[in-house]
């Protein structure tokens, strides 16, 4: 069964103090989006550098082909999601990142201040997301028609998804 990793990184909603509405909002995104069976692992930790770098290790060691992050990707001093993230993947994707802030302009002028990055490493694909339940949404249909695809060719699972783009085969 193919393995879909959610992390949120928000100290405030680790520690109880509100609820974690921006994986609730992945989760929405994935069931609207895919057709196949998958299983989510779901992490909630704070916004730790070396927390982050553990969980992402340990979810990669667990076979998921779709890490999704949320948070900490700003220029706050707690915000190390996309220094974590880098210290993780063997290649960086900047596109997705790139892709998600100029996508995300069309909404709001800060989103210039978004760092969010997206990786490879083994056969799992990462993608730093932002922290907002509506910005998850707008980043997600920006560049999800790509991400089954670079699953594919780093060879984790099959994802099938109606709005995704894969070549045609000659």
């Amino acid at each position: 069964m193919t393995k879909i990793a959610i992390v949120t990184m928000s100290d405030r909603a680790s520690q109880g103090i509100y609820e974690d509405k921006s994986g609730k909002e992945i989760e929405k995104f994935l069931s609207e989006n895919i057709t196949n069976e998958y299983e989510i692992v779901y992490r909630l930790i704070p916004d730790d550098y070396d927390t982050i770098v553990k969980t992402l290790k340990e979810l990669v060691d667990m076979n998921c082909s779709l890490i999704l992050t949320t948070g900490g990707t700003g220029p706050a001093p707690r915000d190390v999601t996309p220094e974590a993230t880098k210290e993780v993947i063997e290649k960086e994707l900047p596109g997705f990142g790139e892709l998600m802030r100029m996508h995300s302009l069309k909404y709001v002028p800060t989103s210039i201040l978004a760092r969010g990055t997206a990786g490879v490493v083994k056969k799992s694909f990462i993608l730093n997301l932002p922290g907002s339940p509506k910005a998850i949404k707008e980043n997600l249909e920006a560049v999800w028609a790509a991400i089954p695809y670079a699953i594919d060719l780093i060879g984790g699972d099959y994802i099938e998804s109606p709005t995704a783009f894969r070549p045609k085969k000659k």
